[in-house]
């Protein structure tokens, strides 16, 4: 059987990234194309490989200015000749999963989510980019229109969603019509270790862009003057959060793993208040044996448990000052009382059933299950006598919503 697994783009190793390089160990073997692939040396997660890569990769200041190509990026993506594969494996935050299959061929995409700025994010992501008027607004508009068009129509193309949350299956379930099957991305629980010795500091860490909503943790700290705050993270929004300026918050900038696990380890809690797709960086600190203080909305849902025995953290309702500092009172409260005390084995505990291994297992299996009912099918199908209507309706990928 031979398989090809598509990626967006492969510039850097992120949360997408990470995905797939638990997809390209349980296919090894496999051939990987992508938009473009402007990676460096370090290609050890994806085992050497070297992405098959569309005409983007020769355009001018792609490797810099590869995004700006996205109005392309579905007609690139749609040149990829796959017809010699029986088994498609797409890893899409963007245009992977538009690849061109035929009806021999399985198409698994695994949806990191739709494309967030042409569909619900879209007012967010005009306001952010200060595209909402004159002519590059209407252009903008006019592309993401487009983008929503195509992005719904290659829906059809695919046989089987993958998702990394119950957030996302709802955002497939309402743009097109169909069902995921949740599978939460791996993280690294080996890299990030626990510790049960805790210091008089809260952390946060994420790259400095207004979705994040840095802002607000620091503003709410400031708050709190009798708290301290440690800011790990480097972006556009830098100079607008140092311009905050608390005596409580140190903005510690760019670190590297070890500087970010040690923080990690020692923090009295991590804060989050980002509504994300899924959100690793609460699982990393969790597997650290540290509690997280988060905005309770988004992937967080599936990774955090603020409920019920064995609590891991304490989720805030509102982006808001007031909500946080809330939060983090209830947080304080309930570390006083031994009855509700969230400690840092039931973090751990908790971080461990995203482990990588149980990913691949997790991913293998479903791949092999849907492999073995198409296998079936098409037995069944070299005897029409043993075939009927009702064998038809079900190979179809009908859409759907979630249940």
């Amino acid at each position: 059987m031979k398989v090809a697994i598509v990626h967006d783009w492969l510039v850097t190793y992120a949360g997408a990234e990470r995905v797939l390089e638990q997809i390209v160990a349980c296919f090894p073997d496999a051939d990987l194309f992508s938009v473009v692939d402007f990676l460096d040396d370090d290609r050890a997660f994806i085992l050497g490989k070297r992405a098959k890569t569309t005409f983007i990769q020769r355009l001018p200041f792609a490797r810099k200015h590869y995004r700006s190509y996205l109005p392309l990026m579905p007609l690139a993506i749609e040149q990829l000749d796959l017809s010699a594969y029986d088994l498609v494996i797409s890893s899409s935050h963007a245009v992977a999963k538009g690849v061109i299959t035929g009806p021999d061929q399985m198409h698994i995409s695994y949806v990191h989510s739709p494309i967030r700025y042409a569909w619900d994010l879209q007012h967010q992501y005009l306001h952010e980019a200060r595209l909402e008027r004159g002519f590059k607004a209407g252009l903008a508009r006019a592309i993401l229109h487009y983008m929503r068009t195509w992005d719904t129509r290659t829906s059809n193309g695919v046989d089987f969603f993958l998702c990394n949350s119950h957030f996302i299956a709802r955002r497939i379930a309402k743009i097109y019509r169909r069902t995921a099957t949740v599978l939460p991305p791996p993280v690294d629980t080996d890299g990030f270790t626990p510790s049960a010795s805790k210091e008089a500091f809260y952390l946060t860490a994420s790259r400095m862009v207004p979705y994040k909503r840095i802002d607000l943790i620091v503003e709410a700290f400031a708050a709190m003057p009798d708290k301290k705050l440690v800011v790990i993270g480097d972006g556009p929004e830098m100079a607008r959060i140092r311009a905050l300026e608390a005596p409580n918050v140190v903005l510690l900038g760019y670190q590297a793993f070890d500087v970010l696990r040690n923080h990690m380890q020692r923090a009295r809690a991590f804060v989050f208040a980002a509504e994300e797709d899924f959100g690793i960086a609460p699982l990393e600190a969790q597997a650290c044996g540290t509690p997280v203080i988060a905005f309770g909305k988004g992937g967080v849902l599936d990774t955090i448990r603020a409920d019920g025995l064995s609590p891991t953290g304490v989720f805030f309702e509102e982006q808001s000052i007031a909500s946080l500092v809330a939060a983090v009172q209830r947080f304080e409260l309930a570390q006083e009382n031994p009855l509700t005390r969230i400690d840092a084995a039931a973090c751990r505990a908790q971080a461990e059933r995203f482990a990588p291994h149980l990913f691949r297992t997790a991913f293998k299996a479903f791949v092999g299950e849907k492999l073995a009912s198409r296998r079936m099918l098409l037995e069944r199908a070299a005897h029409p006598e043993m075939l009927d209507a009702q064998d038809l309706f079900d190979s179809a990928p009908i859409p759907d919503a979630v249940s």
